[in-house]
């Protein structure tokens, strides 16, 4: 065969013309896990609605005591168990703030009236006369504050203890499920009880006790996930480049596991909420003049037949409180769950 020389022209490779106007286009923008999350988070409106509802009581948790001409713990004993009473409402029937209470017989009266006191408590005064309303966003302050620090410090033992555990496997996490297991083992109101006894009510008791066992659930979730990972190629080319056991725990494992940590993180912080309500309502909590939900909840269930209203107010906040971060953490789940993808 002979060899023939092949002359290639330039023209064979001039691109193609490609029309901007017919083309193709991308009708989807290219979005990030975390933007991903963001618009199936909005698209719920439960979790949209709770989440305006908690951004509005967090702020009112500052500002709502600065409003009120009164101090959360001023006393004034006469003006003690008055009704709420509201500027402009006082004449609108069905609603609760005209300053009126009902006798056993069932008369109505204007206990400022009766009273001959010209003032306006917007949710009333308690049994030594000090300010409802200002006491109620004090109390609210308080309890998210025992909340966000106990679930916080759970996340952070939990998170480390789990990972710490599962990675290095064998042995060591045979001991560390042991200690969990024991911890898990007694009851959790009795371990919280004793460190109250022993420590004496308080903000920081409290958070204390909330913390002993409540980080135990998150440090099994993250267990998990670090098994889940840690056959997986990122972890192992890690390994392959050198990575010391703790970058790879802390900068390749954790980042992977940063929507499962906030779910629980927001499934714990009702139950912390819940846990320091039930406490202050034993007498377990804060003491007085200090205020939390809970102490206000029992100082207004022991006088609930004559004034309701020293009660009903701060269980209302408590279960809205409640149930507003169950809504926003179903929502987070169903927004940071990879099978709940469209």
């Amino acid at each position: 065969m002979s060899n023939k020389n092949i002359t290639i022209s330039k023209d064979l490779f001039t691109p193609a013309h490609i029309d901007p106007a017919n083309s193709e286009k991308i009708a989807k923008k290219s979005l990030n896990f975390w933007q991903d999350s963001w618009l199936r988070v909005r698209k719920n409106k439960g979790a949209v609605v709770s989440l305006v509802v908690l951004a509005i009581m967090l702020i009112m948790a500052f500002v709502g005591p600065m409003i009120t001409p009164y101090d959360f713990d001023t006393q004034n004993t006469k003006h003690n168990n008055l009704p709420p009473r509201i500027q402009g409402l006082e004449d609108v029937e069905w609603l609760p703030f005209d300053g009126t209470l009902s006798r056993r017989d069932g008369t109505v009266y204007n206990a400022y009236e009766v009273r001959k006191i010209d003032a306006y408590y917007w949710f009333g005064t308690d049994n030594l006369g000090r300010d409802q309303f200002a006491r109620i966003w004090k109390g609210t302050q308080v309890s998210l504050f025992i909340a966000f620090m106990a679930a916080l410090i759970d996340m952070a033992i939990g998170v480390a203890y789990g990972a710490v555990s599962g990675y290095l496997g064998g042995k060591v996490d045979g001991v560390m499920q042991r200690i969990i297991e024991v911890i898990v083992g007694i009851p959790n109101l009795i371990v919280v009880v004793l460190m109250i006894l022993v420590l004496k009510p308080g903000i920081i008791p409290i958070i204390i006790a909330l913390t002993i066992t409540g980080w135990t659930s998150m440090a099994r979730v993250v267990r998990a996930q670090v098994l889940k990972f840690k056959g997986q190629e990122f972890v192992l080319a890690a390994k392959t480049l050198g990575a010391s056991n703790s970058s790879i725990i802390f900068k390749h494992m954790i980042p992977n596991m940063f929507g499962v940590i906030i779910i629980n993180t927001m499934f714990s912080i009702p139950n912390a909420i819940f846990f320091e309500a039930f406490l202050s309502f034993i007498g377990l909590g804060l003491q007085e003049p200090n205020a939390s939900l809970g102490t206000l909840v029992n100082s207004g269930f022991k006088s609930m037949i004559a004034f309701p209203y020293q009660m009903i107010i701060p269980s209302l906040m408590i279960a809205i409180i409640m149930v507003c971060f169950n809504l926003v953490a179903d929502g987070l789940r169903d927004a940071l769950d990879p099978k709940m993808r469209d």
